[in-house]
């Protein structure tokens, strides 16, 4: 049997992909709602949800009007602080 070595977590990558992870964490925290029930109300899967508040995932600008429209702000909300 071949031993397959699991993946490592991802650093951030890219400044930007951190700031949105952040304020979408922020805004979720805020409105009392859990990673996994975002990820419902937004067909993004759960992993993916993780990846993109870790600043790991670039998400496309489709994943970012979802979120903005289930956090109940603007999707530029989610780029500022």
């Amino acid at each position: 049997m071949l031993n397959v070595p699991r993946k490592v977590r991802q650093p951030a990558k890219h400044p930007a992909l951190k700031k949105l992870g952040s304020r979408v964490r922020q805004l979720r925290q805020a409105r009392g709602v859990s990673q996994e029930a975002l990820a419902d109300l937004t067909g993004i899967g759960r992993s993916y949800m993780s990846g993109i508040e870790r600043g790991v995932r670039n998400c496309s600008v489709l994943h970012v009007l979802k979120l903005a429209k289930a956090l109940s702000v603007q999707p530029g909300d989610l780029l500022s602080n």
